[in-house]
Formats: C-alpha cells, structure tokens, sequence
C-alpha cells in the first residue's frame, strides 16, 4: 500500500532548537559517556520522552566536567508533531532539577548549532575573600589571595583579537589549529567579585580556564601584565599558569544571525 502524499508530508522531520542552562557540578561535561552522568544524555532522554522516538542532539560547545551554562543551545530533528509550549513543559517535567530549558523554537534545515554560531561568550566568576562563601559553593571559585583586578584586566588585553593560542589549551586538546579570535575580554572587580567575561569566536579545550589560571598568577603579583603577551608569542603552554577550576566557569550565551531570530540570554525570552 503506498502512503498519500499528506501521510508522507507529515513525517518528514523538522528541526528544533533550544536554549538550556544547568550547573554542570554533579555532571562529567557535556557530552554522553557510558556510566556517566552528562548533560546531553539527559537532555536525549527528556527529548525522547517527547518526540515518542530517538533523538540525538547537536550542541553549541561542549562544557566540561563541572563547568555551568546559561546559555547552551542544542538542535534536534524530529518527527514529531508538538508545539513550543510543549516541548519546553514536557522536557522541564521531565529533566532534572540542575537542568532547565528555557525557550524552543523551530529552525529551518540550514541552522546549525555549532557551525552557525557567530560567537561564544564565556563567564568566569571568582570569589576573592579571605574565607570561602559557603553560599557558592561549586559555583564560584574561591581566591583568598588578594586579587588586583586592574592589573588582571590590563594583562588580559593583549589576548584581544586574532592569535595562536597554543600556549592557552590543553594538552588534550584535539583541534588542528590554535588560532582563534577575541572580539572582547574583560576583568571587573564587585566587592569581593571579580568577574572575568570573553567573547570570542571559538574556544580551544580549557582554554578559558588556563586565561583564568594565567591572569591570577598576575592579580596575585607573581607576574607583570605583559608576561601575559610573552607567554602568548612563545605558545609554550608549559609556561602559562595553572589550569583553573571548573566551578566558576560558565557558558554564558551563543550568538548567531539575525536571520535566525534565536534568544541569547533568558532575559530576553517573553513568554
């Protein structure tokens, strides 16, 4: 028996995507590993719930073990026939408390989520006091050292631009190329907050966190603001501060065209 060509029609699949954010504390990163607790494994899960199928997602930047998001986007295909409000209620009732889906919508078939981004932004927090603060705990890291926070943010303008970040990534680290772009980089102090926030157009493996690790070897007066620059021409990671904790980094928001019309933060999602 051939199919109509409406029964045909309705099963082609569409596309959908949505922006998430979780604290990554109790999680192994993103992406799904076997005996793991990740991010993307629940997220599959909720979806197929849903959809009454499979599903398997495509994110915007795999986060690591413990790093947050507020800003992650994922896309999806399905054959599912469900409206927005559906899909964001469903999921949200059946995703963990840690994870929550804030906005859904569907997208044409030339929308990706990682190769449409234009840019990705990235949040580190710092609590910067003698004692810890037992309220964010896992979601901030703790500094006792005092901290120059103008010196940090002088040094971290030599990363501005179009550079070889070899010095900056991990050695595990897996692209074929360092080179990357900062559009804008900053280091704002807040009381005992100091806020590190990067804009960029991609990112290296924990390449964020060795920034981080680097500007507190200058906020602590161990180096110079131009040492940062030094480090950077020389690409020797060996040379680069530490690697810092997962705790205060987050995935803060994932830009792409307008043509898209996605949200990039849940502030600017209406309901």
């Amino acid at each position: 028996m051939q199919l109509s060509v409406d029964k045909l029609k309705s099963m082609e699949p569409v596309k959908i995507a949505l922006g998430i954010e979780y604290l990554g504390t109790d999680y192994f990163g993103w992406q799904s590993q076997d005996g793991m607790r990740c991010v993307q494994s629940e997220i599959e899960k909720a979806l197929s719930q849903v959809a009454d199928h499979p599903i398997k997602t495509i994110c915007a930047g795999r986060t690591d073990t413990g790093v947050h998001a507020r800003g992650q986007v994922v896309h999806f295909e399905t054959t599912a026939k469900r409206d927005e409000r559906s899909w964001l209620l469903g999921l949200n009732t059946l995703l963990p408390a840690d994870t929550s889906v804030y906005w859904v919508r569907q997208v044409g078939n030339d929308f990706h989520a990682r190769f449409s981004a234009v840019s990705r932004t990235y949040q580190y927090h710092i609590y910067n006091r003698l004692t810890r603060n037992a309220v964010y705990l896992n979601r901030a890291t703790w500094i006792y050292h005092p901290l120059n926070a103008e010196l940090m943010q002088q040094a971290s303008q030599f990363l501005l631009g179009k550079h070889d970040f070899n010095a900056l990534r991990s050695s595990q680290c897996q692209s074929h190329k360092a080179i990357r772009t900062i559009h804008s980089i900053s280091v704002q102090r807040d009381d005992n907050w100091i806020i590190l926030k990067v804009k960029a157009n991609a990112f290296l493996h924990h390449m964020v966190r060795n920034i981080v690790g680097s500007l507190l070897k200058v906020g602590k007066g161990e180096c110079e603001p131009e040492w940062m620059q030094a480090i950077l021409h020389k690409k020797d990671r060996t040379l680069a501060g530490p690697t810092a904790p997962p705790d205060g980094l987050y995935l803060h928001s994932v830009e792409y065209p307008e043509k898209f019309s996605l949200p990039t933060l849940p502030s600017q999602v209406r309901l």
